[in-house]
C-alpha cells in the first residue's frame, strides 16, 4: 500500500500552488477531497490552450490527478453542515485560499474542531492570515518580484528577469504539505489538532537562505553574474560549445583539478590555484573555457565529463522532456482520461520501487453523490441540496 494510504485530506484549493502541494498527498496514496464550487469548480479547470471536455484542461490535470471532487457551497448553512461530517471523518484540510478567507469559510481549526478535535488545518495564503496584507490576493510572480529574484535571475545588463516556472507556487505547496502532515503526527501524539500557516511571501523570503545570510551578518548584496554564474565560485556557469552551450559546476578544488585534467590543461592549476585566484580573474577564466569548449560538441564534451566533473547540457523543454535518461527513469506517466485515452503527464519524483497511483484528475462533482452517502445522506437529503443549489 502506498505510504499515506487511509489519510484523509479536505481539500479547498484552487489553481496552482495549493494543488500542487495536495497533489504530492495524492500521489502517495492519501484521498484528498476537492470541494469546489458548483459552477466551474477550481478556476484551473478554465485555464488554456488545452481542454478535456467540459469544466477540464491539460493545467487541471497536471495538478490534480488522483483527487477526488466534491461540490459544496461553503456560504450556505446546510453546506457548513456537510463541510462539518466530512471534518469528523477527516485527518486535516489543506487550503490556499485569502488570508482574510478560513474564518469566514469555517475551514479553520476554530470552526471544526466540534466536529473533530484531532483535524489540523494547513492554510496557504499570498501573505498569510494575519497583518495588514492578510486579505491581498498575491500569486508567484509578484513573490519573486518583491523577495529579490527577479535582481538575481538573467544577464547583469538586462532587465529584470523572473524565472520560467512558478517555483514559488510549487515550493510553497510543498512545504505546506510538509507542515500538514507534521500537524498530523502532532495530532496523533497528542490528540488535538490545530492551525498551520504557509505564505507564498514567506517561502520566497526563506528560500533567499545562503544570499540572506551574506547579506544580514555582512551587508553584501548578491547580484547577478554572467553566464548564470555561481555568485563566488568559478567555473560555474555556462560555457559555448561548438553548437551551443554546456554548463560546468567546478563546486570544490577537487573537481576544478580534474577539470583541468580532462580539458588537457594541467597548466590552469598553477594559473588559477585556488577560489579566490579563479573569483578575481572570473572574466579572463571564461575566455580561456570558452576557447577550449568551442572546439568541441556539447554531445562529446559530455562523454568526455559526465560522472567525473559536475556538467550538464542545456537543453529546450522538448529535449528535456525526450531526454532518453528522462525516459528511462520512468518520467512519463500515462493513464487513460475519459475524452483523452493515453494522457501523459510527468510522473511523480517520489520512487518507491512500486507504482503509484495513476487516475486522471476527477470531473467536476463526479465524487459528489457517493462521498454524501458514505457520510449518512439519503437519496432524498442530496435531491435537496442539489436543488437548493447546495451540492
Amino acid at each position: 500500500m502506498p505510504p499515506l494510504a487511509g489519510l484523509r485530506i479536505l481539500a479547498v484549493e484552487v489553481y496552482g500552488a495549493g494543488p500542487f502541494g495536495t497533489a504530492h498527498l495524492a500521489d502517495l496514496g492519501a484521498e484528498v477531497i476537492k470541494i469546489e464550487q458548483r459552477e466551474g469548480g477550481d478556476v484551473s479547470r478554465a485555464v488554456g490552450p488545452y481542454f478535456l471536455g467540459e469544466d477540464d484542461s491539460h493545467f487541471f490535470q497536471s495538478l490534480n490527478r488522483n483527487k477526488k471532487s466534491l461540490t459544496l457551497d461553503l456560504k450556505q448553512p446546510r453546506g457548513q453542515e456537510v463541510l462539518q461530517r466530512l471534518a469528523a471523518t477527516a485527518d486535516g484540510l489543506m487550503g490556499n485560499l485569502r488570508g482574510d478567507q478560513p474564518e469566514k469559510l469555517g475551514i479553520d481549526y476554530d470552526s471544526l474542531k466540534k466536529a473533530n478535535q484531532r483535524i489540523v488545518c494547513a492554510h496557504l495564503s499570498a501573505y498569510g492570515r494575519d497583518g495588514a496584507r492578510k486579505g491581498w490576493p498575491g500569486y508567484d510572480y509578484l513573490m519573486q518580484g518583491e523577495a529579490g529574484y527577479l535582481s538575481l535571475t538573467g544577464e547583469p545588463d538586462g532587465p529584470p528577469a523572473r524565472m520560467g516556472l512558478s517555483m514559488v507556487d510549487y515550493s510553497t505547496g510543498t512545504t505546506c504539505a510538509l507542515a500538514l502532515l507534521a500537524g498530523i503526527l502532532e495530532a496523533r501524539r497528542t490528540g488535538r489538532g490545530r492551525d498551520l500557516d504557509v505564505s507564498l511571501y514567506d517561502v520566497a523570503m526563506h528560500q533567499l537562505n545562503y544570499p540572506a545570510a551574506w547579506y544580514l551578518n555582512e551587508g553584501l548584496a548578491t547580484a547577478r553574474a554572467p553566464r548564470s554564474a555561481h555568485p563566488f565560485i568559478a567555473p560555474s556557469q555556462l560555457y559555448r560549445s561548438a553548437d551551443g552551450w554546456i554548463f560546468v559546476m567546478a563546486q570544490t578544488q577537487r573537481f576544478w583539478e580534474l577539470l583541468c585534467d580532462a580539458l588537457g590543461r594541467a597548466d590552469l592549476k598553477a594559473r588559477y590555484p585556488s577560489f579566490e585566484a579563479r573569483r578575481e580573474h572570473r572574466d579572463e577564466l571564461t575566455v580561456v573555457l570558452d576557447e577550449i569548449f568551442a572546439g568541441r560538441k556539447t554531445v562529446d564534451w559530455l562523454k568526455t565529463l559526465s560522472g567525473v566533473i559536475p556538467c550538464g547540457p542545456v537543453y529546450d523543454l522538448p529535449q528535456a522532456l525526450e531526454n532518453p535518461y528522462f525516459l528511462e527513469r520512468g518520467g512519463v506517466q500515462v493513464f487513460d482520461h475519459p475524452d483523452k485515452p493515453g494522457f501523459k503527464l510527468v510522473a511523480s519524483p517520489f520512487r518507491l520501487g512500486e507504482p503509484l497511483p495513476a487516475r486522471p484528475a476527477p470531473k467536476l462533482g463526479q465524487d459528489t453523490e457517493q462521498l454524501l452517502k458514505e457520510l449518512g445522506y439519503g437519496s432524498e437529503q442530496i435531491s435537496e441540496m442539489k436543488n437548493g443549489k447546495i451540492i
